[in-house]
């Protein structure tokens, strides 16, 4: 099961947003907030995987709070929702650490796996941080290295 924060200052929108993902059956949606302001607190309550950014927010954009996001808690992946598709939005949002960049007009079905994907993306992460830690090479290595030292 994939855990979703939605972070949209639309009250319609971001309720629309999550009863729409309701309906994928490995997507949950553990957080709602307002405000860039709560994206941080509510993403340590609630540990989710992938957070929905909504670019203009009031006070901390989609694009800070997705930095925010990547330095504090590194396995949530962010995915930046906006109404234009700007060439300086896609370009700041990649420079925070975001997983990707969507337009709210794109279809359901590409919002479910660009979520998906930010998720696979986070799953590296885990298991790169893991092989490095292990001071291994490889999955494989890694797996080993934590066989013998009693990890598993």
């Amino acid at each position: 099961m994939i855990r979703l924060l939605i972070a949209e200052d639309q009250g319609m929108v971001r309720g629309a947003l999550a009863a729409l993902l309701t309906f994928e059956p490995d997507l949950e949606v553990v957080a709602q907030v307002s405000s860039g302001e709560e994206v941080l607190p509510a993403a340590r309550e609630a540990r989710p995987d992938v957070a929905l950014l909504d670019i203009e927010m009031p006070g901390i954009d989609g694009i800070e709070a997705a930095a925010r996001l990547h330095d504090e808690l590194p396995g949530c992946g962010a995915l930046i929702l906006t109404t234009f598709g700007r060439p300086a939005y896609l370009r700041r949002a990649m420079e925070a650490g975001a997983a990707g960049f969507l337009v709210k007009d794109a279809p359901a079905e590409r919002l479910a796996n660009a979520i998906r994907r930010a998720a696979t993306g986070t799953v590296r992460n885990y298991l790169s941080a893991a092989i490095g830690k292990a001071g291994a090479r490889n999955r494989t290595e890694a797996w080993r290295v934590a066989r013998e030292r009693g990890w598993l």
